[in-house]
């Protein structure tokens, strides 16, 4: 008998063993290729023996201490090189166990922020649709994703507003350019802040590079410059999420880095222990930061795990081997090579519709009709079908619906570790074709498509 309660306890896993680069070795000896990091978390594959050296060597010097009572060097050292590469602003880091823990810290933090500056009537936050910020209550009620928040709905607060995505595949107008429809998504938000009432919102919540909920999704041109302009005119604080789409996943450690800005907050994890520790970090700019101790000089927040030593010696190493081994210069290459085969390999599939991302954060939306863009009948859960068709031909990538409106709508997302070669990518996309091919021809095959 099996007591783990799995996330779908009707699916028979297979039992993984081992770790070797990109791969996953499962305990008949099969080979996965993890070409999406698990869910874009193991950036350095699995089997980094400097990260795992760092890790004993932190366990043997001090495994965990509680930061209610002491502070260590390697939380320090951590927040210090953090912060030294970080975008210009954030000068302080709080470390937490994830990214729904670093969601919910950047939430509470506003609202002390607010409190402690004397405006508590700002007690709105303003997310977009189709974005995901985490599992727990304040960021799954921050997220925009429909299937993920119908069932819980009757808890989550009704403090938070979504406006449309900045999705050119699906919003922009025949014969607008990027630029234009840059600028118009952007003006939603102006418009909720307006409608909501300027003194009543505190922060807007967004992802640079959208990951989960719609595949790789990169803004247009011009829209973050433009979010910043009007945070700043409103008072807004602005809160970028990087749990997914940081870290060097997009080929800058930081994903805003691309974007020109820089946010009052920013969450980051999966990345930045590589899998091999939990940990997640809010930063934090040092306005806020000296604000809070300037009043009450308390964060009235808190976890037991946060600051974990042993965590954060391996994201000291993760940083290490990042900057020793030049990997982001690897993600920018192969994410070029990445780029291409995709593009060479669906280019012609008639279920294909766009190939988007950066870096090593890439995906394939699906649609049934490439002309007019319609989605999947959801109930051919298209997503579920090519995740098994390529577990079959051992390539673990993270398929997910409801890309186009939080129920419909089927895409890919890929984001294999950072070490990955060209001969690899090419093989990703291969088997990736091969799973699209056979999970549509099941599909279709049942004369329901």
């Amino acid at each position: 008998m099996n007591h783990v309660f799995h996330r779908a306890p009707r699916e028979v896993l297979p039992r993984a063993v081992s770790g070797d680069g990109i791969y996953i070795i499962d305990d008949g000896g099969d080979r996965y290729i993890d070409a999406s990091g698990g869910a874009a978390v193991s950036c350095l594959g699995h089997s980094n023996n400097d990260v795992r050296q760092a890790i004993h060597a932190q366990v043997d010097k001090l495994a965990f201490v509680h930061s209610g009572f002491f502070t260590t060097d390697v939380m320090e050292d951590l927040a210090d090189r953090l912060c030294a590469l970080a975008p210009e602003g954030l000068d302080r880091v709080y470390f937490l166990s994830g990214g729904s823990e670093a969601t919910e810290a950047a939430l509470k933090l506003t609202r002390q922020y607010f409190l402690e500056i004397g405006q508590p009537e700002r007690t709105r936050i303003i997310s977009r649709h189709q974005s995901y910020h985490g599992n727990t209550l304040g960021a799954l009620a921050t997220g925009g994703n429909k299937l993920r928040r119908d069932p819980f709905e009757p808890l989550l607060t009704d403090a938070i507003s979504h406006i449309p995505a900045c999705y050119p595949y699906r919003h922009q107008n025949e014969g607008e350019s990027l630029e234009a429809y840059g600028l118009r998504a952007a003006q939603a938000l102006e418009d909720e802040i307006k409608r909501l009432g300027s003194d009543s919102v505190a922060a807007f919540v967004a992802e640079p590079v959208v990951g989960a909920t719609a595949g790789a999704l990169v803004a247009a041109p011009g829209y973050f410059k433009r979010v910043r302009e009007i945070c700043d005119q409103y008072g807004v604080l602005l809160i970028l999420d990087e749990v997914m789409c940081g870290m060097g996943r997009t080929g800058t450690l930081f994903a805003c880095e691309q974007e020109g800005i820089s946010p009052d907050l920013l969450t980051t994890a999966k990345g930045l222990g590589a899998g091999y520790q939990a940990i997640g970090a809010l930063l934090v700019s040092g306005k806020i930061f000296d604000t809070l101790v300037g009043g009450s000089g308390f964060f009235q927040h808190g976890h037991t795990y946060m600051g974990h030593a042993t965590a954060c010696a391996a994201a000291m190493a993760v940083l290490d081997v990042i900057e020793r081994d030049e990997l982001l210069s690897n993600v920018r290459k192969q994410g070029e090579t990445l780029n291409r085969y995709l593009h060479e390999y669906f280019d012609n599939s008639p279920y294909v519709g766009d190939i988007r991302g950066r870096g090593l954060f890439q995906a394939i939306e699906l649609v049934a009709d490439r002309k007019t863009k319609t989605p999947f009948d959801p109930a051919l859960k298209i997503h579920a079908r090519i995740k098994r068709e390529a577990m079959a031909r051992q390539l673990m990538c993270y398929p997910m619906g409801g890309t186009a409106d939080g129920i419909r709508g089927d895409h890919v997302l890929l984001a294999p570790p950072y070490i990955v070669t060209e001969d690899q990518v090419h093989e990703i996309v291969k088997r990736l074709k091969d799973a699209v091919d056979a999970a549509m021809s099941s599909a279709l095959g049942q004369g329901t498509g």
